[in-house]
């Protein structure tokens, strides 16, 4: 069950489920962004001469930005939220949060080593994999359909961010096609 009580957000977790969307949509995954295998193992090799300590999280901001404006680009509409469109306060705390992670950039190592081992298997089970989704969520998940349009993939109810909210937000592109994403929003609660 969904809850609208504002409950703290694990920005860890919020980082690792973007991660592995933006991995996912990758041109050699599903074909969502234009981004060719850069949280790939290729993708380090490249960037790792420009970066060589910070490399892991250069390749995340591309990934993140070129995401972020195709889901932008492809459905945006007002009042609602997406994986990669918060409320502005949320956005900001997760860049406070990133020089920690910056910071941390062995204890990230092995996560984005599996990351490079992301195929086009079943989004959902990608996360789970991942442990980043419950049961409950899963079957949540499953039960969500494309808009009319074939372009979005609508939560229902109005919520405010929550962890809960966030993974539905990520599993939910579950319902994309290879090619065609859908990007799934929520209504944001006044």
């Amino acid at each position: 069950m969904m809850e609208n009580v504002a409950q703290p957000i694990d920005f860890e977790r919020l980082l690792k489920l973007r991660l592995i969307v933006g991995r996912y949509g990758e041109m050699d995954v599903a074909r969502w962004w234009n981004t060719q295998g850069l949280l790939g193992g290729r993708g380090a090799v490249v960037i790792r001469r420009g970066f060589p300590t910070t490399y892991l999280f250069a390749q995340t901001r591309i990934v993140f930005a070129v995401a972020r404006s195709r889901c932008h680009e492809l459905f945006d509409p007002p009042g609602c939220i997406t994986l990669w469109s918060l409320p502005a306060e949320v956005e900001d705390e997760f860049e406070e949060h990133w020089q920690g992670w910056l910071d941390e950039g062995e204890k990230w190592a092995p996560f984005f080593q599996q990351l490079t081992k992301v195929t086009g298997d079943d989004l959902l089970l990608v996360l789970k994999s991942f442990d980043l989704v419950t049961a409950a969520q899963l079957e949540t998940a499953s039960k969500l359909r494309r808009s009319a349009e074939n372009r979005a993939v609508p939560l229902t109810g109005t919520h405010r961010p929550n962890d809960e909210i966030l993974t539905l937000l990520a599993a939910g592109f579950f319902r994309s096609e290879t090619g065609n994403p859908a990007i799934p929003y929520v209504r944001l609660e006044a």
